[in-house]
């Protein structure tokens, strides 16, 4: 008797709404459904299995969902594969190029001013209101935004060659210091895979370090061997290398860096920070892609040990610290955070350890 009774009961299910469907339909050649989950604010969930490689699957269903006004996340939950269907797509508003062209404009000017004391110390007062004596400061100003900007045209382009959207570099400029607190570019578009946001973490430390090497060469060269001071400032093992083959000198002496190679000191120490594996940071990212969920672990263990070094070597670890704080020390998942990474791209995270191995200061200055 029940039997007879089961079209009944099936009439009493809830249906399934009308996207859910049309999704199910997309869906289904690439993904075995087991169960569909339809949230009240429209997220629609697919549990089951994957009928093909992820890598594969993803770029066809963002297509497909995005056409339906939908944006697709590809997860594991519980010992299945999960396809997440989010209202909504991602479209960008045209870049104002005015605003990157002033800021750098700026930081050109900022940057010359820091490098003129660096070059010369002031004769006189009024010797700060020589024009000419930016000049001085070109060397520096030139060095210093050309690791800065080349690393942040490695994460435009690499971002461009996977299709994220971003914006220009955003450089900042501050009237003391070395002039600048740096620069940054911003996503505009969810990275699509672990592979993706990799390429985009680590290009961007690559291609700086890979101009200020040479920059560090060229600076040491300039640079003087002086007698020993009583405080001396720290160096990275790559700029203890690079100076005993370029200016060797003694134990009671020391080099009295060029402005150019100040600046590649600088922009190898940037390269050293941004590596850390933690929160929004290049080394954020890329520790992400290699960890997966584990790397919660591991920007948790991070933060412990940048607070710890503040308080007991460089108080500047605090406020680096408080930085990641203000965005969070764990990272994002891709869209597709199923697919791993391959071969290749675990000899380049280990081309990127070796990097902050021979970059990374305890105590900078």
């Amino acid at each position: 008797m029940y039997r007879s009774l089961l079209p009944f009961f099936r009439l009493l299910e809830p249906p399934v709404p009308e996207p859910a469907e049309r999704l199910r339909a997309i869906v289904s050649p690439f993904f075995y459904v087991e169960s569909v989950r339809v949230e009240p604010d429209g997220v629609i969930t697919f549990y089951g299995h994957l009928l093909s490689p992820a890598e594969d699957v993803f770029p066809r269903l963002r297509s497909a969902f995005e056409a339906e006004g939908f944006t697709p996340m590809l997860r594991k939950a519980q010992g299945r594969e999960v396809v997440i269907a989010v209202p909504g797509v991602i479209h960008p508003r045209p870049v104002n190029l005015t605003i990157n062209v002033l800021l750098f404009l700026a930081t050109v000017a900022t940057t010359m001013w820091a490098g003129s004391f660096l070059a010369a110390p002031l004769t006189s007062p009024t010797d700060m209101l020589n024009p000419l004596r930016l000049l001085k400061g070109l060397p520096f100003a030139l060095a210093l935004l050309s690791i800065l900007g080349i690393h942040e045209l490695g994460h435009y382009f690499m971002a461009r060659r996977h299709g994220v959207d971003v914006t220009p570099p955003y450089f900042i400029p501050v009237p003391f210091g070395l002039g600048t607190f740096g620069a940054f570019i911003q996503l505009r578009s969810p990275v699509e895979d672990r592979r993706s946001l990799f390429d985009v973490g680590l290009a961007g430390p690559i291609a700086g370090f890979v101009v200020a090497v040479p920059l560090m060469v060229l600076g040491l060269g300039l640079s003087e061997i002086v007698p020993r001071p009583s405080r001396v400032m720290a160096a990275p093992l790559l700029v203890q290398w690079l100076g005993n083959i370029i200016q060797p000198h003694g134990p009671y002496e020391a080099l009295r860096l060029h402005p150019i190679a100040f600046a590649a000191y600088i922009g190898l120490w940037v390269t050293a920070m941004n590596l850390l594996p933690v929160g929004q940071l290049d080394g954020g990212h890329v520790a992400y892609s290699v960890f997966g969920s584990a790397f919660r672990l591991v920007a948790w263990a991070s933060m412990f040990v940048m607070v710890l070094m503040g308080l007991t070597v460089w108080s500047g670890w605090l406020i680096w610290a408080a930085f990641v704080a203000l965005t969070g020390p764990e990272h994002p998942p891709p869209l597709n955070d199923i697919t791993p990474l391959d071969a290749k791209r675990y000899v380049w995270f280990g081309i990127g350890v070796l990097v902050f191995a021979v970059t990374f200061l305890p105590r900078p200055f």
